[in-house]
């Protein structure tokens, strides 16, 4: 199965829309999804406190600030 990496941090409105996009994903395809809160790591906070959200795939950044679900669909099916 495989994993996105969502880079977020509480009270975040476009972190919970992209999660809900995320969410919805999951109905047509498998695959996990790992939060990972930025203020918890000094350096994913510089590298990230602009930018968030923040999706990757195996290490490859698939999304920033908004999230199209049909567009991560197809980076899941290996097409995007």
């Amino acid at each position: 199965m495989r994993t996105v990496t969502f880079y977020t941090k509480p009270n975040c409105p476009l972190c919970d829309e992209a999660l809900e996009q995320m969410e919805l994903a999951q109905a047509n395809a498998d695959f996990t999804i790992e939060q990972v809160n930025i203020l918890s790591d000094l350096a994913l906070y510089n590298r990230y406190k602009h930018d968030i959200p923040v999706g990757c795939l195996d290490g490859v950044e698939i999304f920033r600030h908004r999230l199209v679900v049909a567009e991560l669909l197809e980076k899941l099916r290996g097409s995007g």
